[in-house]
């Protein structure tokens, strides 16, 4: 096989003309770069995708899962304003109400003297209705009801 140019071509080639048989070593450091920039703009486009969840990540449990569904609802539908939503979301402080109140209904008990279960609450909403069936009282007025001391039948309503 003749290696001499073509007789029309010019006698100064570039230097990204390869030869017959040579590799081209512009496509390949092309290529290499492809691959890399494209795995870098995934990380990116990922890192920026999950910064809501990584700023609610510090916050509540319920608000940081509100987030991330946000999230995959943003990446899967490609509908931005999820997105924006879970920011937004994620950057306020939504004040802690549920452990506050389980301390007062905690306290409460206490005070009671109560346990506070599903069995004993769905016990104690019959044992009321029982009592107002008994006591004869069937207007809509709230019925205030003693309880019975411990051991002792319940006195005849007149």
């Amino acid at each position: 096989m003749d290696q001499s140019p073509h007789p029309v071509a010019t006698h100064h080639l570039p230097s990204f003309i390869t030869a017959p048989g040579q590799t081209d070593v512009l496509m390949v450091v092309t290529a290499i770069f492809l691959a890399f920039a494209i795995l870098m703009f995934g990380i990116l486009f990922f890192r920026l995708h999950t910064l809501p969840e990584r700023v609610a990540h510090k916050s509540q449990k319920v608000q940081f899962e509100i987030v991330a569904v946000l999230g995959l609802i943003a990446l899967f539908t490609h509908m931005h304003i999820f997105w924006i939503i879970g920011l937004l979301l994620a950057l306020i402080d939504i004040p802690d109400f549920g452990t506050a109140l389980g301390r007062i209904a905690g306290s409460v008990e206490k005070i009671a003297g109560t346990k506070s279960t599903p069995e004993a609450g769905r016990a104690a909403q019959a044992d009321i209705h029982a009592r107002v069936e008994k006591s004869g009282h069937t207007e809509t007025a709230p019925v205030k009801l003693e309880p019975a001391p411990a051991g002792q039948a319940e006195p005849e309503h007149v």
